[in-house]
């Protein structure tokens, strides 16, 4: 094959291969494809494999359809207070429809920075600096709501807009700086004192229950202390009534062994004569009698006496004649139920029992369930008798004592 023929098969090549280039469009995933053909828009591309009409058919622009993330310089921005603060933005948005953003349109990117700036310039424009800094998704609102209208027409939609930096000049944030630590102050100051207050109602809340507590306390003690002295003040009393009835007792049964003696012993009138003379020199030993006399009825006296007394005997003298002997009366305190119970002294079972548990507890031992004594220990004289007097069951009267 000549050397023409080589350069002919040559071109066909290059030319098939210019038209195969031509003819077939890969487009990527999330990506868009303007056509047009002769200079007018014919069709939107999808992503994939597409097929062109060699020379006829060009591509205008390809499109990113995801979400883009745009963040555009410090905008200047006068307040309603003519404050001048510096505000950073970032913008979300997406576009929609690939025609519109091409044809409608040169450049979007552009367009919704300028958008955004003179829009911002709007919203903070009608707010003071303390708004301005504390309002920051009203504002991001408002931008959103004007940017998403505005840009629709240029087939985007704005996502969100947000406001990355509020930047007042240096004068104002040395104010603010100042406000700022003067309202920490303010607040500490505050805090202070209502934990002051606090402290001082929980201080009074609690002396008040420690009055009432204590009050309470020493009602109960001085009733507990009456209780006592009233219960002491009964058994004193129950004691000193027993005492004295002993007493009287006591007193009767002398004069009853006295009289036994007289009568036993038979007095004449003489012996009684001879008695009352001893006794005459006891009775003027009184500071107060300084002259005694025997009276001059004596004699008749002590005859009379006598006589009352006793019976005259074979020498005409008269003597007294005892009775016959009469069976020793019951005590009183057998015959009387409520004289009975002020002999008493046995030890109840209630203060038996609180003896032993105290003397157990003293000897650091437990009792057995048995006897209330500790194995191997030998039973003192008090709990003897505590349980001797508890294991008693009629009291033990001095009557019926030997």
């Amino acid at each position: 094959m000549d050397m023409a023929a080589l350069i002919v098969l040559a071109v066909i090549v290059l030319v098939v291969i210019v038209l195969a280039v031509k003819t077939v469009l890969l487009i990527p995933q999330a990506t868009a494809a303007v056509i047009e053909r002769l200079g007018r828009f014919k069709t939107v591309a999808d992503p994939g494999l597409n097929f062109l009409v060699p020379f006829l058919d060009r591509v205008r622009a390809k499109i990113d359809l995801r979400e883009q993330v745009v963040s555009f310089p410090p905008q200047p921005v006068i307040t309603q207070d003519n404050l001048t603060v510096s505000i950073d933005t970032v913008v979300y948005f997406q576009v929609t429809d690939s025609r519109s953003a091409v044809y409608e349109i040169s450049n979007y990117i552009v367009g919704v920075e300028q958008l955004t700036s003179t829009t911002l310039r709007n919203v903070v424009g009608g707010m003071s600096l303390e708004d301005t800094l504390t309002s920051r998704d009203q504002i991001n609102t408002q931008l959103r709501g004007v940017l998403d209208q505005e840009t629709s027409r240029w087939g985007i939609r704005v996502a969100r807009v947000e406001l990355k930096a509020i930047d007042p000049p240096p004068s104002i944030k040395d104010s603010m700086e100042k406000q700022m630590r003067a309202d920490r102050e303010k607040r500490a100051m505050i805090l202070n004192a209502e934990g002051e207050r606090e402290s001082a109602i929980k201080t009074a809340e609690g002396q008040k229950q420690s009055q009432i507590l204590s009050a309470e306390g020493s009602k109960q003690a001085a009733i507990l202390s009456a209780e006592g002295e009233r219960q002491s003040s009964i058994l004193r009393s129950q004691g000193e009534r027993a005492s004295r009835y002993l007493r009287a007792q006591g007193e009767a049964k002398s004069i009853e062994k006295v009289f036994a003696a007289i009568k036993q012993g038979k007095p004449t009138p003489e012996l009684l004569a001879y008695q009352y003379l001893q006794t005459l020199p006891e009775m003027a030993q009184g500071d107060a009698n300084k002259v005694w006399m025997v009276p001059s009825d004596f004699g008749k006296s002590l005859e009379g006496f006598a006589r009352m007394l006793g019976a005259p005997g074979e020498d005409g003298v008269f003597r007294y004649e005892p009775p016959q002997e009469e069976p020793p009366a019951t005590p009183p305190e057998q015959d009387d139920e409520s004289v009975r119970s002020w002999f008493d002294i046995s030890t109840s079972p209630e203060v038996a029992e609180a003896v032993r548990a105290a003397e157990a507890v003293a000897r650091k031992e437990v009792p057995t369930a048995s006897t209330g004594v500790p194995a191997g220990t030998a039973t003192s004289p008090s709990a003897a008798v505590a349980e001797q007097e508890a294991a008693t069951d009629t009291p033990d009267v001095p009557g019926q004592r030997s």
